[in-house]
């Protein structure tokens, strides 16, 4: 999924939604009589969505996790990333719980828009008892991990495969490659099936927009800029963090920081890539005086592991997706989410956008309680959230390479005095 069709999927969304609006105009009863036939297949495309959540992820994870651990073993500078990235991915979704609530209660969605977003997502939505302490904790070990997966029961199925990838990564080396490489592979089989639903995405698309049109009318355009808006707040706090941390913890001063990361975020903005900005993030890094054979060890690490910017804004839109359906989130359940974001960080190495949306959020809906449902729809608005996305990523990715370099000396040679 690439830029082209990350604007594709928004067109279709909006054609779809003013078809909606212009045959209801017309008449009402026309709008009603078509829905049943065209709702049907945008529903038919969502589950083919969610039916490739469950192996993607349990895929993801381990390959993500052992390459993790096979990175942290290539040495010191490449184990100080891989910390640096660990505890810059657990700050930015801690954010996100402070501050999504926070923007959520300063600027509100009129009654009126959120209840025709409300009703074109799928209705109310029933929150389940509050999970206790005991709860919390029983509910992290699975007895069966199949009945788990089989019951979409995210976070016990998470628990076992971070410990199963951990396992792996203690085998011996021929031993870890054979499932390290049986996983990947189960992991790009996954890719390619969710390619062609993704590919399919316009068609459902169109049909939920039009779905959600005849439900909500034109008040469901308010209420999807109003969820674009919350996400761009979120994206400008992740770049505020970031900046911050280069400042507070890396020592480099804004104005420095910003001169130097111009070129890259330009690139960011055009291509909505981290891995297209690389070569300008190796410039800005070495304009900010990191050692390029540094800045060539842990750039590429960073590219590969670390989103700065993924466990915020995943764990936003499961914020929203509560807030609009009056679900109360209890801190156990945001604790819940926030160690889900993190896992779904690192098994999200190298995904589009598009991708990772659904694979990131959905296990992280699903273990907070939230609906997916409306994710079908959301995805088709990513577009412009997408941007601050790579733009914090590619902050985040600069700043944690000076800070990983700075704090890791020259080896020097054998035999050499000092």
């Amino acid at each position: 999924m690439n830029l082209k069709s990350a604007w594709i999927i928004l067109g279709s969304l909006i054609a779809g939604m003013l078809l909606g609006i212009a045959i209801e105009g017309v008449s009402m009863d026309a709008a009603t009589t078509i829905l049943p036939f065209v709702e049907p297949v945008g529903l038919l495309w969502l589950n083919a969505l969610k039916m490739t959540i469950v192996p993607l992820v349990v895929a993801l994870l381990i390959t993500g996790i052992t390459a993790t651990a096979d990175a942290a073993r290539a040495g010191r500078l490449a184990a100080r990333s891989v910390a640096i990235f660990l505890g810059a991915i657990f700050l930015s979704g801690l954010m996100s719980i402070l501050m999504t609530p926070l923007l959520l209660r300063l600027f509100p969605l009129s009654a009126s828009a959120a209840e025709a977003l409300r009703e074109g997502l799928g209705g109310t939505a029933k929150a389940g008892p509050s999970p206790t302490f005991g709860d919390f904790l029983l509910s992290l070990i699975p007895t069966n991990p199949i009945a788990a997966a089989a019951e979409t029961a995210i976070l016990p199925l998470i628990v076992f495969t971070t410990i199963f990838a951990f396992a792996i990564t203690k085998l011996e080396a021929p031993q870890r490659a054979t499932l390290s490489g049986l996983f990947k592979a189960l992991g790009d089989a996954m890719l390619i099936v969710i390619g062609w639903v993704l590919a399919l995405a316009p068609i459902g698309v169109f049909a939920l927009g039009y779905a959600l049109a005849v439900k909500a009318g034109v008040a469901a355009f308010g209420g999807l800029i109003h969820y674009v808006l919350i996400l761009v707040g979120i994206g400008v706090c992740c770049l505020l963090l970031g900046l911050l941390l280069a400042w507070v913890v890396v020592g480099i001063a804004p104005p420095r920081f910003l001169r130097a990361m111009v070129p890259t975020m330009a690139v960011a903005i055009s291509t909505q890539s981290s891995l297209a900005s690389l070569p300008a993030m190796l410039k800005s890094s070495e304009a900010l005086g990191v050692e390029p054979k540094k800045a060539d060890v842990v750039l590429p690490l960073a590219v590969a592991l670390f989103r700065f910017t993924s466990p915020a804004f995943n764990l936003a839109v499961v914020i929203y997706v509560a807030w609009l359906f009056g679900i109360e989130l209890t801190p156990w359940e945001m604790a819940v989410g926030l160690a889900v974001a993190l896992a779904a960080a690192l098994s999200s190495v190298s995904l589009p956008g598009s991708i990772s949306f659904v694979t990131s959020i959905a296990p992280i809906a699903i273990a907070m309680g939230v609906p997916v449902a409306p994710l079908g729809l959301l995805v088709a608005v990513e577009t412009f959230p997408d941007i601050f996305r790579t733009l914090g990523n590619v902050i985040g990715d600069v700043a944690a390479t000076k800070y990983a370099a700075d704090g890791v000396g020259d080896d020097k040679p054998a035999g050499e005095t000092p």
